[in-house]
């Protein structure tokens, strides 16, 4: 396989750097756990990983490199993304905008999710695989640190193994912070502030994907 070992330092730090941004599939987490428990969250990051894994196959197969160089799929999947991302943002803003003037528990967050009509599951894995992103990320990425010798399959697919691992771990603490922060937090003025930031985290990245060239 011949991995460059000299690069891996250099690896796992651009790595974690990137696992540590914030984007959609932590918002997502992050809201979905506090507001309906570790169960609904890890379901979310399931679904997430899941999506992941069917990018990385895409780029190790060859596939993603041919996608890469279709301007209709990827123009076809970037208005995939900001629909599903849009909807989300539309979905949460209503749920707001319904239940104004009420108290917002977790469990009416998630009576509202759960109209929204899928499970946490699909979520995260809509919101995962609808974004190009992911896919041109991982074609742009991860063959900088192929090694001249060797497989580069074989090393395309360890690579990207070892940032799905550092991802998620990364998620999973989210999900677990969060969950335990449930009761603590479950007051209306912070589920509410929290569907507010995410609402208009998801509708900015919705709209970052339409204008993204």
């Amino acid at each position: 396989m011949s991995l460059d070992l000299t690069q891996l330092p250099a690896f796992l730090l651009a790595c974690a750097v990137v696992v540590l941004t914030p984007g959609v599939d932590a918002f997502l987490l992050l809201r979905t756990s506090l507001r309906q428990g570790v169960r609904s969250g890890l379901l979310t990051l399931a679904g997430i990983h899941s999506a992941a894994l069917v990018h990385v196959a895409l780029v190790v197969s060859g596939l993603g490199l041919l996608i890469s160089h279709s301007p209709g799929v990827l123009t076809a999947l970037r208005w995939l993304g900001a629909a599903y991302l849009g909807y989300l943002a539309f979905s949460i803003a209503r749920g707001l905008w319904l239940a104004r003037g009420e108290l917002r528990t977790a469990t009416a967050g998630e009576r509202e999710d759960e109209r929204a009509g899928n499970g946490p599951f699909l979520r995260g894995f809509l919101c995962n695989i609808t974004n190009p992103k992911m896919l041109l990320f991982c074609l742009a990425f991860l063959p900088q640190f192929i090694g001249a010798a060797g497989n580069p399959v074989l090393q395309l697919g360890v690579l990207a193994g070892v940032f799905m691992v550092l991802a998620f771990a990364w998620e999973l603490a989210i999900v677990l912070a969060a969950s335990r922060l449930q009761e603590r937090l479950a007051r209306p003025v912070v589920l509410n502030g929290l569907d507010a930031f995410c609402a208009v985290a998801f509708l900015s990245m919705s709209v970052g994907l339409v204008l993204g060239s």
